[in-house]
């Protein structure tokens, strides 16, 4: 089964973390939630969210993929935490999965990890002349070798079948976007 960390910091978007989570783990994939700080996060529109663990106690364990949820401040502290740098760079230099949407690619971007590659991000989120390597893009999702990014919160479900094809192939994804009853 496949095992994908996602952090949660305070101040982050709860609409993403909660998609992601959610998604994945119906995909039957491993979602391990790990606050910077105790274990109830406050998103940033005022719901509680209780993580599995905190990023103390897994940071070195192995996942397939790491996820950052965006949202204001959370994407900033993400960013700015050097527990949390470590592990993408880390991950990224072993050749796995690293995946933020909306305003946290800036942690992705302010690591060099979206050089030479097509990304996106929520509008005003990243300034193309403070990453000029990056080819920042106007779309839902895009996938970019092993880094993967979204938009915001309108394409969070997206976003998240995206992670799990990649995780688990399309024909998981697609019993699991069955089950959703998404309007095509």
């Amino acid at each position: 089964m496949p095992r994908v960390l996602v952090p949660l910091a305070e101040g982050l978007e709860e609409l993403e973390a909660v998609t992601i989570i959610d998604l994945l783990r119906r995909g039957e994939v491993e979602v391990v939630t790990a606050a910077l700080g105790t274990r109830e996060v406050t998103a940033s529109h005022g719901t509680v969210l209780v993580a599995d663990t905190t990023l103390d106690a897994v940071a070195d364990e192995p996942f397939d993929m790491v996820v950052l949820p965006g949202g204001l401040p959370g994407a900033d502290h993400l960013d700015q935490d050097p527990r949390v740098r470590a592990l993408l760079e880390r991950h990224h230099a072993a050749g796995a999965y690293t995946a933020a949407i909306c305003a946290a690619p800036k942690a992705l971007a302010s690591l060099g990890l979206l050089d030479e590659r097509r990304a996106t991000h929520y509008p005003g989120a990243l300034n193309a002349a403070d990453f000029p390597r990056a080819e920042l893009v106007d779309a839902p999702v895009v996938i970019d070798g092993k880094v993967v990014t979204g938009r915001g919160p309108g394409t969070a479900m997206d976003f998240a079948l995206e992670l799990l094809e990649l995780l688990q192939g399309s024909e998981r994804r697609a019993q699991v976007e069955a089950g959703l009853v998404r309007a095509v």
